[in-house]
């Protein structure tokens, strides 16, 4: 490939993914912009990309409607405490799976790729059912219990093509030196680990901070419920938005994943930078 041509295709590259992150981009930023709009911006014929006049009312208007502070620590709660959860739980599952070769590491294959085929709508009636035999309808355990288990699967196949990728080698020499199992797991196998850990935690946590099906199906109550469904509130009856507290709202929710995938994004390529050194 001559030079000319290898410029022109690194070029058509650099302008396709930059095509690509304005379309990722565009939501959010038309979010951002209706949020600052004063009322009588969000209902000229001619909307523009920045408020001509900037207001923070919007955001004023969202808190004295809606208990949005106790709705974000409800999602804080429930979406935080199923990431750690599904983590501990799935990282000595995924460990089994990826190392043993039979029947069981086939039915945990199995049963990952079936829990992903079902929809929300099927599993929710005997859901319910099961969670109000516990006594647990309308409790932020209740509703982790159901983000645990909804996210388990994903975070065991995610966790498993890690351990996969960390080289039994490593084990032996560790077992020739005198460690033993654990003190490998701990020792060797978990740094390596790291980054497909924090991976599947952030993966967790923005499953269970997003998500509404479950939250309005299974908390009744305006105390006890998320982020997600304290934000339909803005609909009025007739399905009319009130589209500036709604937009300020919304915004407010996106910050927290953005903020945690910002602030974790280093610190996943560091471990793989850190794992690639040691392997």
């Amino acid at each position: 490939m001559s030079l000319p041509t290898s410029r022109a295709a690194r070029t058509g590259q650099y302008l396709a993914l930059l095509a690509y992150l304005v379309f990722l981009a565009f939501p959010f930023l038309w979010l951002l912009s209706t949020a600052f709009k004063p009322a009588r911006e969000l209902g000229s014929l001619h909307p523009t990309w920045i408020p001509e006049q900037p207001t923070l009312d919007n955001f004023r208007q969202a808190f004295d409607e809606q208990p949005l502070l106790q709705a974000a620590a409800n999602s804080l709660t429930a979406a935080l405490s199923a990431a750690l959860i599904a983590v501990v739980i799935a990282t000595p599952m995924a460990y089994v799976m990826a190392r043993t070769r039979g029947r069981l590491a086939a039915a945990a294959t199995g049963w990952v790729v079936v829990s992903q085929a079902f929809p929300f709508v099927l599993v929710i009636i005997p859901l319910f059912l099961v969670l109000k035999n516990l006594h647990l309808i309308n409790t932020l355990w209740g509703l982790i219990l159901v983000y645990v288990v909804w996210s388990l699967p994903f975070a065991l196949w995610m966790l498993a093509g890690y351990v996969r990728a960390v080289p039994a080698e490593l084990e032996e020499a560790a077992a020739v030196d005198g460690a033993g199992r654990v003190r490998t797991l701990v020792s060797v196998v978990a740094p390596l680990l790291a980054p497909g850990i924090v991976a599947t935690a952030l993966f967790a946590f923005i499953t269970a901070w997003n998500e509404f099906f479950f939250a309005l199906v299974l908390l009744k109550t305006p105390e006890k419920q998320t982020l997600p469904v304290v934000l339909t509130h803005f609909l009025g009856a007739e399905g009319v938005a009130d589209l500036g507290p709604l937009a300020a709202a919304a915004f407010l929710a996106t910050l927290p994943s953005l903020v945690l995938f910002a602030f974790i994004q280093r610190r996943i390529t560091g471990g793989m930078t850190a794992g690639a050194v040691r392997g």
